[in-house]
């Protein structure tokens, strides 16, 4: 990488060094090739082209889908001194006409803007007249048709280069398997663009997933580990959203609920608290997160089964942006696998789609239900490979235990058979377990041979049996018979005493929290640690970012990230040349913020 890139790199944004394929990625487009970036969130994609955007001629024009990430970024790089704006529909009309004039009269380093903003006729004239450094399409899986990002406004991106063929493309997205890839490359004309595939790995993450058993209970549990902390608490459907906001409130968590029944407005306060505020809980759909910039979230929970691996990949990389470790928790049960596919299956999409979200689904349970190293298993689905043991997952950190499953297996799928392949799991552990219920009267399974033969597990554990039959394709839900259990194919060698079956044990029931603060062991990532004296120092800081950032209306972090306060607490600089060496403080910001800080220090 030349001279001038490592300069800008020092000057403006406050760094020595690139990370990972980012000086290869910078020279690549600032020698005018085009370029597809493939890494992770947190990996530093926006330094991708906002270096080359201060380093080629003209205003780097930047594709963003989302209002809110497109203010958050041009704050940013405001704080670091750099021309940038934006324009979409938050702007009145003289706004956008003085952001149009800058333009055109060369003001501006980037300019963001929505695709349906881009593709108008006064826009795209608007660029006829104008230099154009550069052209970043961020978030491109946007463009793929079996995501649930799609923006179909991206399909349409391929006029930039029609138009402006020599001027580089840079598209960017943290989460994209293979034929999410090559779509990408088709629908935008980059066949002959340079490909960097980064590492997927985060591993600052800790994953874990856990078995339903009062899902309440165990988040509540979950939180209590994370109190001050902020976080996603995910939900499949809005009236969850709204029960699991209104529940954690009443616990004391600053919970704020998130989803597209919610008025624009409320939807768009919440987003600026949760942006702006430490220590929000945001418990949302996943109509919430593409494009969150916040680099302090701690924790990511799913309360409900997401609809793929992209997609967990996707909402789990929202945690730990800075870093700094953070936790992945999942909670998963049958029911969740039933309603996915039920959904699937009730869906307007043809046959090939379904077909396709059918394997995606089966490939999320089976990460669900590996026994192996969460992260191999995870990478392995984009086609990386890892060598496992990773030591920051629940597999690795407590190794489950299996047991051989066969018998109980059988017996499960005898009683499914013997009972006509008409009932959910519910009622064949009642069956098996030999309840006296309405039910089991109604329809006579008092009398079927597999009646009480199951007395030696307990229900949770036979929910675990039966999951996990499903998850190994042994049994499938019956859609169209309200998630009826049936026999597969694949159920037959076993029961023919062919081949054996091991299975994940049920860990035993968690023992409740007793009052007094009783615990089981932490599982939590540990924190990081200061000495007294810094993290002192590090408090006070931060409390004085928060009022600056009060001031100026922007999140705390577009100040100064936790990682530059945390190294100015350990190392507290004694003039301004010292500052000036501590990574993230470039010369913008320490001429804005230096003075501050060292009085800051001097009078802590």
């Amino acid at each position: 990488m030349g001279a001038p890139a490592l300069e800008q790199l020092r000057h403006v944004f406050g760094y020595d060094s690139f990370r990972g394929e980012q000086a290869d990625i910078v020279g690549h487009l600032v020698a005018g090739g085009d370029a597809l970036v493939l890494m992770p969130t947190g990996g530093g994609k926006s330094l991708c082209y906002q270096l080359p955007a201060l380093l080629r001629a003209g205003t780097a024009i930047v594709v963003s889908p989302l209002i809110a990430l497109m203010q958050d970024q041009v704050e940013a790089l405001r704080q670091l001194g750099v021309r940038a704006a934006f324009l979409n529909s938050s702007l009145d009309a003289g706004a956008a006409a003085q952001v149009e004039r800058e333009l055109l009269d060369s003001q501006l380093d980037l300019l963001y803007v929505a695709p349906e903003r881009l593709l108008t006729p006064r826009f795209l004239s608007l660029l006829e007249r104008t230099p154009v450094a550069l052209f970043a399409i961020d978030e491109a899986h946007c463009v793929s048709q079996w995501g649930h990002d799609f923006r179909p406004e991206y399909r349409q991106l391929t006029l930039l280069h029609e138009r402006w063929p020599d001027v580089p493309r840079i598209a960017l997205t943290a989460t994209a398997d293979a034929p999410t890839r090559r779509e990408i490359v088709e629908r935008l004309a980059l066949e002959d663009a340079r490909q960097f595939v980064s590492s997927f790995d985060r591993p600052n993450i800790r994953y874990t997933v856990v078995a339903k058993d009062d899902s309440r209970r165990q988040l509540l549990e979950f939180l209590d580990d994370h109190r001050g902390d902020s976080g996603i608490v995910y939900c499949l459907s809005r009236r969850k959203v709204d029960a699991t906001a209104e529940l954690l409130a009443g616990r004391g968590v600053r919970a704020l609920p998130y989803h597209a029944g919610l008025d624009a407005a409320t939807r768009a306060e919440h987003q600026r608290r949760f942006l702006r505020e430490d220590g929000i809980v945001m418990v949302a759909t996943i109509a919430f997160g593409m494009g969150i910039d916040k680099p302090d979230v701690r924790f990511v929970a799913h309360l409900d089964l997401p609809k793929s691996l992209e997609g967990y990949y996707q909402e789990t990389g929202r945690a730990g942006r800075d870093g700094d470790p953070a936790e992945a928790w999942l909670a998963y049960g049958l029911g969740d696998a039933v309603l996915l596919r039920r959904m699937i299956e009730d869906g307007d999409a043809g046959d090939e789609r379904k077909w396709l979200e059918r394997g995606k689904l089966d490939a999320l349970i089976g990460y669900c239900e590996s026994t192996g190293c969460r992260r191999q298993s995870l990478l392995a689905y984009f086609g990386e490979a890892h060598a496992g043991a990773c030591g920051n997952c629940d597999n690795c950190r407590q190794p489950p235990r299996t047991w051989d499953a066969t018998e109980a297996a059988r017996k499960a799928l005898s009683c499914v058979y013997r009972t006509g392949q008409r009932f959910g799991a519910a009622h064949m552990i009642d069956v098996l377990r030999g309840a006296d219920t309405a039910k089991v009267r109604q329809f006579g399974h008092q009398s079927v041979s597999t009646y009480g033969i199951g007395g030696d597990l307990d229900a949770r554990q036979w929910r675990g049996v039966f999951r996990q039959l499903v998850g190994n394709g042994l049994l499938e839900a019956d859609i169209e018979g309200h998630g009826a259990l049936r026999l597969t194919a694949a159920a037959t060698p076993l029961l023919r005493g062919e081949r054996r079956l091991q299975l994940r044990a049920e860990p035993p029931a968690r023992e409740r929290r007793r009052k007094g603060g009783g615990k089981t062991a932490p599982t939590t990532v540990p924190a990081i640690d200061l000495p007294a004296d810094a993290a002192a120092r590090f408090a006070v800081l931060r409390e004085w970012r928060a009022g600056i950032a009060r001031e100026q209306n922007v999140p705390a972090y577009v100040i100064f990230h936790d990682a530059t306060l945390r190294a100015i607490a350990l190392e507290p600089p004694r003039d301004l040349d010292a500052l000036s060496g501590i990574g993230g403080v470039g010369v913008g910001k320490l001429e804005r913020y230096g003075d501050e800080v060292l009085g800051v220090l001097q009078a802590g």
